[in-house]
């Protein structure tokens, strides 16, 4: 009998401690549901948080050289340590005095890199006759003389010079020349679209069947 109620008070001991454990464990269910989801809303953020610190910086390192490079040549050519192609604004264009030979007068067109850096010239500029207040062009475009020369980079005050001949048309028919006063030239630099004036009152030929050129550009040295 005494081993019985040993048996018994053990039994009721663990029935009620494990009553308790169990009113316990629902006071704590009931009171603690803000910080379980607080747990949940902490422990979220640095599983979610761990990609996007991770993924931003390998977007940017694929997007920065796909949109820099193709939209801005001109800066990776700087950031390569080269010179940027010259442009009109940077040109300032003068005609010197020059020699004629055989009814046509050579005169150098002369690019002066009137600009605060260095810059690229290279090639053949594009050259013809334009009259009048508007600039209507006359005849047709210089004719290209020679190969196309290499690079040249001009420190601010350089300067480079095309040749450009001046055939005397007074040479041609007058009714295949059709004779017409010009102010001067009209100039495109090299791979540029913005032209350049430069002042050369004479006559040119208002027609595009000329036997002959009335304008001839050597390439820019």
């Amino acid at each position: 009998m005494t081993i019985m109620r040993v048996n018994v008070s053990k039994t009721a001991t663990v029935v009620v401690g494990a009553a308790a454990l169990a009113l316990a464990l629902t006071a704590c269910g009931q009171g603690g549901g803000a910080t379980g989801g607080e747990a949940r809303t902490l422990s979220a953020p640095p599983t979610s948080s761990v990609p996007h610190d991770t993924t931003p910086p390998a977007t940017a390192n694929t997007q920065d050289p796909q949109t820099t490079a193709p939209n801005s040549p001109a800066s990776v050519r700087n950031k390569a340590g080269h010179a940027a192609l010259c442009t009109s604004s940077e040109l300032r264009l003068s005609l010197g005095h020059g020699d004629a030979a055989a009814g046509t007068q050579y005169r150098p067109l002369q690019f002066t890199n009137a600009g605060g850096a260095p810059c690229v010239i290279q090639g053949f500029p594009g050259v013809s006759y334009v009259t009048g207040d508007e600039g209507r062009q006359v005849g047709p475009a210089a004719e290209r003389n020679g190969a196309k020369g290499p690079a040249i980079t001009l420190n601010p005050g350089d300067v480079a010079s095309a040749d450009v001949g001046f055939v005397q048309v007074q040479n041609y028919d007058a009714s295949a020349c059709n004779p017409t006063e010009v102010r001067g030239l009209r100039v495109y630099p090299p791979q540029e679209t913005q032209a350049m004036f430069v002042e050369a009152p004479g006559t040119g030929c208002d027609t595009g069947d000329l036997p002959g050129n009335q304008l001839t550009v050597s390439t820019i040295k």
